[in-house]
């Protein structure tokens, strides 16, 4: 049997870091961003269909996601669409990997996991967590969005304390050493339980 466990967290908290550190002890992992990204790739998935509903957004056969940013903030009324569309790409490419998984353990590394609701699918969920002002200096620090975009972002996700609440596990990602022995834990843990079920 192959033990699924959600990996979340909000912006800049450290979750792909923790992924790897997960891949690192032997799990298999399955990136939620990585798969959308797949479907926005030439010949992906998403691209016939998002073609129909935007197709100003589609260039040289690849989804542009700075064009469906733009599009979206004028008209809030795309993304429901949009999401009509990736989530059940999204959903049944999780369900392949899952099914040619070959390890003991299946992390499903998905930012919106209580957000969607997919938590009801897994065994267990891990959230990391780091305080606000750190996770705001990694987001500002890659340079990649401005501090409004970034609270735009933290906006729509669930608060933090509401995930650690809801989650089984909870890692500090305050520095590699510390998240790794904590990922070490869980891991031995469910191995464990794995065993002796």
């Amino acid at each position: 049997m192959t033990f699924r466990l959600g990996l979340t967290g909000s912006i800049g908290m450290g979750k792909s870091t923790t992924a790897r550190l997960f891949a690192d002890m032997g799990c298999a992992v399955w990136d939620a961003d990585a798969a959308v990204h797949r479907m926005y790739s030439e010949n992906g998935a998403a691209i016939a269909p998002m073609h129909d509903i935007v197709p100003d957004a589609i260039i040289d056969g690849t989804v542009s996601r700075p064009i469906l940013r733009d599009l979206i903030a004028v008209d809030p009324t795309l993304l429901k669409k949009i999401e009509a569309i990736v989530h059940p790409l999204v959903a049944k490419d999780r369900q392949i990997f899952f099914e040619s998984a070959d390890a003991d353990i299946a992390v499903f590394d998905i930012p919106l996991l209580f957000e969607m609701g997919t938590e009801t699918s897994m065994d267990a969920v891990v959230c990391v967590s780091i305080p606000p002002k750190t996770q705001q200096n990694r987001v500002l620090e890659r340079g990649t969005m401005s501090l409004e975009q970034f609270e735009q972002i933290r906006a729509k996700q669930m608060p933090i304390a509401d995930k650690m609440a809801r989650s089984d596990y909870v890692v500090v990602t305050d520095t590699m050493d510390h998240a790794r022995e904590q990922v070490s834990k869980i891991v031995m843990q469910i191995r464990k339980g794995l065993k002796d079920a």
